[in-house]
C-alpha cells in the first residue's frame, strides 16, 4: 500500500496508512501546495534556509502543523549535511531549527521516544525515511541523499533505535516518503563507485545507460539495507510517488535546477 494523499483545503499532504492505524501518532509528509510562499517556492516551501520570506515560511509551518493536528511549538528540526550523525531529541529541543536556535547541528536524523515532540526533516529528491516502533514506542526521521544512503543512515538509524530505546526491529514499521525514483535519477561514476564499496549486491541497484552514466533505485537501496537489520519486508511502506515525475506536487531540487523550496516529514509520538 502507498502513502495516502490528503487535501486540507488547499492544502495537500500525504499520511503512511499502516502508521494511521497504530493510532499511535500524527505524521505527514508535505507537498508544495496550499502555501503562501511566491515563485520559485511556491507554495508550501518549509525550508527557513532557502532565499524565501521568513514570514511566509512560519506561517506555512502553521498552515501545515494545523493540517496534522500538532502544535508548532513541539517541532524540532535537524540541520541536514548528508551526513550519518543521529541526535536523540528530547523535549528540551523543542522550537530548535524553526524558532529559537538551534544546537543540533550536523545532523541528518532525528528519534526520540518523548511524547509530544514532533521531529521535522526536510527534502527536494532525497529520501525520507519514517520509523514507527509500535511497542516502546519510539520514532525517528531520516533523511537520506546518495552520500548518506552510502552510509547508511537508515540502517543506522534503526540501530541507534535498538541501542537507545530498546527497540527491536520487527516491531519496526517503515515509511519510505517521496523522492527521487529510478527513472529520473541518473548519476555518474563517482557515485557507483560509492555504491560498489558499500554493496555486495550494488549491480542490483543500477542500470547502465551508456556513456558513463547509471539510473540509481534510492528507494531500493534503502528497503534492503533496512530488511538487512531485520525490518520485516511486510512493515515497509513505499509512497508511490517520485519527486521530479511529480513536480506538481512536489519540489525537486534536480527537475528546478537547484532553485526550489523544501518538502517536510513530521513525526510525533501521541
Amino acid at each position: 500500500m502507498a502513502f495516502k494523499l490528503n487535501y486540507q483545503g488547499g492544502l495537500a499532504y500525504l499520511t503512511i496508512p499502516a502508521f494511521e492505524k497504530t493510532g499511535l501518532v500524527k505524521h505527514g509528509f508535505s507537498t508544495r501546495m496550499g502555501g503562501m510562499s511566491k515563485h520559485p517556492y511556491d507554495s508550501l516551501n518549509l525550508g527557513l534556509r532557502k532565499d524565501d520570506d521568513k514570514k511566509n515560511v512560519i506561517e506555512n509551518y502553521r498552515l501545515f502543523c494545523k493540517a496534522l493536528s500538532i502544535n508548532p511549538n513541539n517541532l524540532v528540526a535537524s540541520d541536514q549535511v548528508h551526513e550519518d550523525k543521529i541526535h536523540v531529541a528530547t523535549l528540551h529541543d523543542r522550537g530548535k531549527g524553526i524558532f529559537k536556535q538551534s544546537d543540533i547541528k550536523g545532523i541528518d536524523a532525528l528519534i526520540t521516544k518523548d511524547r509530544q515532540l514532533a521531529l521535522v526533516t526536510y527534502y527536494a529528491d532525497c529520501v525520507p525515511l519514517f520509523l514507527l516502533d509500535v511497542e516502546t514506542p519510539a520514532i525517528g526521521l531520516a533523511h537520506a541523499g546518495w552520500r548518506g544512503t552510502v552510509k547508511k543512515i537508515g540502517q543506522k538509524t534503526v540501530l541507534k533505535m535498538m541501542k537507545e530505546f530498546g527497540s527491536k526491529p520487527e516491531h519496526i514499521l517503515v515509511g519510505i516518503g517521496p523522492c527521487i525514483s529510478v527513472c529520473c535519477y541518473e548519476v555518474d561514476e563517482l557515485v557507483v563507485d560509492s555504491l560498489k564499496k558499500a554493496f555486495v549486491y550494488f549491480d542490483e541497484l543500477i542500470k547502465e545507460t551508456g556513456k558513463g552514466k547509471w539510473k540509481l533505485d534510492l528507494v531500493l537501496t534503502n528497503r534492503k539495507q533496512l530488511e538487512e537489520v531485520g525490518i520485516n519486508p511486510q512493515n515497509i511502506t513505499e509512497s508511490g510517488f517520485c519527486t521530479s515525475c511529480r513536480n506538481d506536487i512536489f519540489f525537486s531540487h534536480r527537475k528546478d535546477k537547484g532553485k526550489t523550496g523544501s518538502l517536510a516529514a513530521v513525526l510525533q509520538l501521541i
